[in-house]
């Protein structure tokens, strides 16, 4: 179901979103899967994988709950987020899952606006030799990303203020 329809996201853990972009390394890509506190953009977890099976989204989601647990977890309708496995985590937990459908891409857009500032300020100023190198650079930039980087929409906080109830 998508649950997403009029509502105002108007606290940390209420929703999150996912999903996932390809990164350019020598030779193919990976695939970089992320999950983000829509109200503070926070970036929870993250995982990079070879392939685009669905282990990599669990391993991330197990990964993000242990910030907390949301309300609400979006996505979009890949087979990665329809998988048994992923669905039951999630709900198991008690999270509602909602999915996006055709024309709703306005929903995705903090996570959409994330993989931009990661290509633009970080993935495409580089060429990754492998998987290590994409690695480590990502993970470095995320670091930067969430405990330095104001947003202008944050009030000039860093997503890791918002998301922890620091005041500006």
């Amino acid at each position: 179901p998508y649950l997403l329809s009029d509502m105002k996201i108007s606290s940390e853990k209420q929703v999150w979103g996912t999903d996932i972009t390809y990164i350019p390394v020598n030779g193919g890509f990976l695939y970089l899967v992320a999950f983000l506190d829509l109200y503070s953009r926070y970036i929870l977890s993250w995982r990079l994988s070879n392939s685009l099976e669905s282990g990599f989204c669990i391993e991330a989601l197990e990964m993000a709950l242990e910030h907390g647990l949301p309300e609400i977890i979006n996505s979009d309708q890949g087979v990665q987020y329809t998988s048994h496995a992923y669905i039951a985590l999630a709900t198991s937990k008690g999270s509602k899952i909602s999915m996006s459908g055709k024309g709703k891409c306005w929903d995705n857009i903090f996570v959409e606006r994330f993989w931009r500032t990661l290509k633009y300020e970080e993935v495409y100023l580089k060429q990754y030799s492998d998987s290590f190198e994409a690695y480590e650079n990502i993970s470095n930039y995320i670091e930067v990303y969430n405990k330095q980087r104001p947003h202008s929409a944050l009030e000039y906080r860093t997503p890791m203020e918002v998301y922890l109830g620091k005041s500006a």
